[in-house]
């Protein structure tokens, strides 16, 4: 029972669309489903690698820490989205952690079974390799906003980057901690706070029930 679950997981999982029934049927003997809380860490930063991930359900975390504790929010990943695959490809220890936001659905795929699906499938490579482009993409994004623009400039983007269009207009509906924003920009909770207080009595965005944001148009031009 538990490996035709896995495979009806798998099977809805954009990463493995172009896999055939028999390659599917290889990587749910190789798989696990996880379930975690809040709060959980899926991945250490500096240890070995022996699994990457798929997030089925809920949102995580990835971040980094300094030797002094300092963290720094790399990004925030959703359903659908797969991390630790860079480690099995090259070997080296975990680049950062990842840490459960909410409670989270995983399934992780061993390392053996990862390789030789790689090796089986083109498609998949390739579906990996845009993975890690698009990685690449926002992190070359994350080094412009942090380079060029004010403390109102990176939260402005934080917000447009978490926001999706609901009728029309721009709207956050996870809530947005300001010590998670504040680790995403490089500034102290105490700044964003004031910023955001700034942004809603400045009319940029509208607070709405359950911690959702309503963003102005307007907001847009503190990042062009």
């Amino acid at each position: 029972m538990a490996h035709e679950e896995n495979k009806a997981f798998l099977r809805r999982v954009p990463l493995f669309s172009s896999l055939t029934e028999a390659q599917l049927e290889g990587v749910a003997a190789g798989s696990a489903r996880r379930s975690y809380p809040r709060g959980r860490t899926i991945v250490a930063e500096g240890e070995a690698s022996q699994s990457m991930y798929i997030l089925l359900a809920g949102r995580a975390k990835v971040q980094r820490s300094d030797s002094e504790g300092k963290e720094v929010i790399l990004a925030v990943i959703g359903s659908g989205e797969f991390f630790g695959e860079m480690s099995l490809i090259d070997d080296a220890p975990r680049s950062a952690s990842v840490i459960t936001l909410e409670t989270c659905e995983f399934m992780a795929v061993g390392k053996d079974t990862f390789k030789t699906i790689l090796m089986q499938s083109p498609e998949l490579c390739m579906a990996v390799m845009r993975g890690l482009v698009r990685r690449l993409r926002e992190a070359d994004m994350k080094i412009e906003t942090l380079a060029l623009l004010d403390v109102y400039g990176r939260v402005a983007r934080v917000l447009l980057d978490f926001s999706e269009l609901v009728n029309g207009e721009r709207v956050v509906r996870n809530k947005l901690p300001r010590q998670e924003i504040a680790k995403m920009i490089g500034a102290s909770r105490e700044m964003v706070s004031r910023v955001m207080k700034g942004l809603e009595i400045d009319g940029y965005i509208v607070p709405m029930a359950g911690g959702q944001l309503v963003l102005r148009e307007k907001l847009s031009t503190y990042i062009s």
